[in-house]
């Protein structure tokens, strides 16, 4: 059995930003256009009027201050309210594929490896460009990375997923390396005029370089000490987009459900415990205390969430260097959320180190990671 490191991580950020006041300023239009549109109605009790929303009521609700996205343009019309992206020919890279390069380019970079010591990709997202032919192929062949390369999809937990699958194949001998890379479109997948959620979703990629120990350039490794992942089925986070949607009577309609959905509280209520418990079960499993978690890097989907499940783990208030956050700069990007964290929250950690990253979303999904800095 071989000693996993990851070695290298990058993130793609898009230089196109969207703040909350902005995306307040568009979405009030839209109710208003919405409530005039369908004055009658809602006089009538037949529609339900549609409420502002506020810059305060958004970060009161997530920590979220501003979010990265491919297109704002589209986004900010308040009569399109979704990203505007150009048509690609089949000859041309996809846009996951390509944000996938600039990611990958730079974990490599930072391990000191190049593309020929990669053995296998895996593109882990939650929501993917098209069924095939896989992302994860077209970023192989890209990059010139000999092997072979597959995506995945576990919602929010799929970088911690991906991890858990290249670690075990290196673990187990039959490849040497792997770049798991996390290219999340999250605006194209979220519900623009819906106020319970229309600021939660940013744009971003990540990427992690995971090799055997032994064959780390990079000595400022973190070596894989073990990883868990587990899922209970529910419908609470659910999209409902996919191939067989023409093949059904109401499946060309622009159904609410064909985009994010969510059932917030019921969310609140069964993922915190769930997630609290799980990791306190994996580090536990390893004879490690919560005393020694150095950090804790946890799926960036609200200040809240991670609040409690910092507090339920340490069985304190974390300081901000324990459980750093970036929601507030990237907002929620998925499965990418923890890794962002990690990658720019993991330079000052000592020799020894005991380190965590955890992931948690639809499915319902958990996995974790679990860390020692070398």
């Amino acid at each position: 059995m071989h000693k996993v490191a990851i070695t290298g991580s990058g993130v793609y950020t898009p230089s196109e930003v969207i703040t909350n006041d902005e995306l307040v300023k568009t979405f009030n239009a839209y109710a208003d256009k919405f409530n005039f549109e369908n004055k009658d109605l809602i006089e009538n009790g037949d529609v339900t009027a549609k409420d502002h929303s506020s810059a305060e009521f958004i970060y009161a609700a997530s920590g979220i201050n501003q979010r990265y996205v491919l297109d704002k343009t589209g986004i900010l019309d308040p009569d399109v309210m979704h990203p505007l992206l150009r048509q690609r020919s089949d000859d041309e890279p996809s846009v996951m594929a390509e944000m996938a390069v600039d990611a990958c380019t730079k974990a490599l970079k930072q391990s000191g490896k190049a593309a020929s010591d990669v053995d296998c990709v895996i593109v882990a997202a939650s929501n993917h460009e098209r069924a095939y032919p896989a992302i994860a192929v077209e970023v192989q062949d890209l990059m010139g990375i000999n092997g072979f390369g597959y995506d995945m999809n576990v919602a929010c937990s799929s970088a911690t997923f991906g991890i858990q699958s290249a670690a075990d194949m290196i673990r187990a001998g039959s490849i040497r390396s792997a770049l798991v890379v996390n290219p999340e479109i999250c605006s194209a997948h979220l519900e623009w005029r819906d106020r319970d959620c229309h600021f939660i979703f940013g744009d971003v990629c990540t990427a992690v370089l995971l090799e055997r120990a032994e064959d780390a350039e990079n000595k400022d490794y973190f070596e894989v000490i073990s990883t868990k992942c587990a899922t209970v089925f529910s419908n609470n986070i659910r999209n409902n987009n996919g191939f067989l949607r023409r093949s059904r009577p109401d499946g060309m309609a622009d159904r609410r459900d064909m985009q994010f959905m969510q059932e917030g509280r019921k969310v609140f209520k069964h993922v915190l415990p769930m997630v609290s418990a799980h990791i306190l079960e994996h580090i536990g499993s390893e004879d490690i205390k919560p005393s020694d978690l150095k950090r804790l890097w946890l799926h960036q989907a609200n200040k809240t969430m991670n609040d409690f499940i910092g507090k339920k783990v340490l069985g304190r208030t974390p300081e901000p260097e324990e459980q750093p956050n970036i929601l507030q700069d990237y907002a929620n990007t998925s499965s990418a959320g923890s890794i962002i964290a990690f990658s720019q929250h993991s330079d000052n950690l000592n020799k020894d180190d005991i380190c965590l990253i955890c992931s948690f979303g639809a499915g319902y999904s958990v996995g974790s990671v679990l860390l020692r800095r070398a």
